[in-house]
């Protein structure tokens, strides 16, 4: 030891300053290994950060025409089918706002697309959803298609209404939240050409001045099993009128849901996209 410690003088400035500066050294290194060792973007107790970054959606072709397109006229053999067939929905609907591609599972490859535009504008039953997807229902055939689309091109909607049909007791129902409306008796297709079975839902409405039997024709996301077309179209299964009432608790038409005018008054106010639950009882 210096003299100068032994003595009890107080240190130098020199010594001070020299002190300091390897304090200030220290600390930086302390800060430095901290940052390294630390997990990135954890917090002090390296609990990882949450992300809000968008799902990795899979690319798809540029060219979206190469794809073929979901609509009432096509079919597309590997579209995923309808996984719960008589399960109600909690009412979400989506609308493509332009071309949109159609993903068998979310992260796998485009197998088709779907457009604004059906019979009016497209609104599709939302039956599923994972982060940044939706699953839903499609107009093609077969019967039950279903595809997957990224969230992101859609608008989305809700609606209230459910319409329910029962094939064996030729009953049809119109149910907001839980809650009847109306309940109808109503002709259904013959053994030949049978009502399908399924969830499908509103896919449009129109109105057709060649035929005289209904006001408003109400087509749906699916088709008869056995004809390929009836009335000129390519086999769409519609809700719609008759002129007479004799048609009403008989299996009589092509496949399409023969209906009182007093339903149909109301369905006609039912947002397209709505759930169409057709079960045998």
């Amino acid at each position: 030891m210096s003299q100068s410690s032994l003595s009890g003088r107080p240190p130098g400035r020199r010594f001070l300053i020299i002190s300091a500066l390897a304090g200030v050294v220290v600390l930086v290194l302390v800060v430095i290994g901290v940052a390294l060792y630390a997990p990135f973007g954890g917090d002090s107790a390296g609990a990882p950060a949450t992300s809000s970054a968008p799902p990795i959606v899979p690319a798809a072709p540029a060219d979206l025409s190469v794809l073929p397109e979901s609509t009432t006229y096509t079919t597309i053999d590997v579209a995923p089918l309808d996984p719960g067939p008589a399960v109600p929905t909690a009412g979400a609907i989506v609308h493509p706002r332009q071309q949109v591609p159609l993903f068998t599972a979310p992260g796998e490859p485009a197998f088709a697309r779907v457009g604004p535009q059906q019979v009016g504008d497209t609104w599709l039953p939302v039956i599923a959803e994972q982060p940044g997807w939706v699953q839903v229902l499609l107009p093609s055939r077969p019967n039950g298609s279903t595809g997957w689309l990224p969230v992101r091109g859609l608008d989305r909607a809700a609606t209230p209404y459910l319409v329910r049909v029962h094939l064996r007791s030729f009953g049809m129902e119109l149910v907001s939240q839980g809650r009847l409306l109306g309940k109808w008796t109503i002709g259904i297709g013959k053994s030949s050409a049978p009502t399908p079975p399924g969830r499908t839902f509103m896919l449009g409405s129109f109105s057709d001045r060649k035929q005289k039997y209904s006001p408003v024709i109400l087509p749906l996301g699916t088709h008869s099993p056995t004809l390929d077309s009836f009335g000129g179209g390519p086999g769409t299964v519609a809700i719609h009128t008759w002129p007479t009432s004799d048609v009403f608790g008989t299996r009589s038409s092509d496949g399409c849901i023969r209906i009182p005018r007093e339903a149909l008054a109301r369905l006609t106010e039912v947002p397209l996209g709505t759930l169409v639950l057709v079960d045998e009882q």
